[in-house]
């Protein structure tokens, strides 16, 4: 069985990993469960290559629109409540 999923890692570049390998082996007929191929590919440090991270694209759609800077960093007010800075350093964005 071993000697299955070693020739099929090879032959997909060591870019597959267990469950695509379960399912070629399953196609080939060879009964298997993607939990035995992960538990021997794992014996054989036999690893997929995993995806890059991609950036963020505009895949279509509205863009947002930048609000208009009507202060242009003049803080100096003449009058209360005419004007509001803050600084956004506190909320949390939840990135990686």
């Amino acid at each position: 069985m071993l000697g299955l999923i070693k020739h099929h890692w090879l032959a997909s570049g060591s870019v597959y990993g267990h469950r695509k390998i379960a399912k070629d082996l399953r196609d080939l007929g060879e009964r298997c469960n993607r939990h035995r191929v992960h538990r021997l590919m794992r014996s054989d440090v036999l690893r997929a290559q995993v995806d890059y991270g991609r950036k963020p694209r505009f895949h279509g759609g509205t863009p947002c629109k930048m609000a208009a800077n009507l202060l242009d960093r003049q803080f100096d007010v003449t009058e209360p409540d005419t004007a509001c800075a803050s600084d956004f350093t506190f909320i949390r964005m939840h990135e990686r």
